[in-house]
């Protein structure tokens, strides 16, 4: 929860699905952190900035909403396309 965009919530999924800390976080990135919690709670019906919006802003420190249209466009490619 020390990250900027992550709170109890989403540190408490991060954790569940092993990824305990920044280190953790930052070696998966945001696509991956995002891929493993849409495998493990698949009824999450929650918009793509709430996990992978969150995640990059994270890991650059920076609100979710700042890290800009062609990064979130990519973002979301990458994750389509898995």
């Amino acid at each position: 929860t020390e990250l900027m965009n992550i709170g109890p919530k989403l540190a408490a999924r991060l954790r569940q699905v092993g990824l305990r800390d920044e280190v953790e976080l930052r070696r998966a990135g945001a696509v991956d952190a995002h891929r493993r919690i849409a495998e493990a709670f698949p009824e999450e019906t929650l918009p793509v900035c709430y996990y992978l919006y969150s995640f990059e802003g994270a890991l650059r420190d920076q609100h979710w909403d700042d890290i800009g249209a062609e990064k979130k466009r990519k973002l979301k490619k990458q994750i389509a396309r898995d």
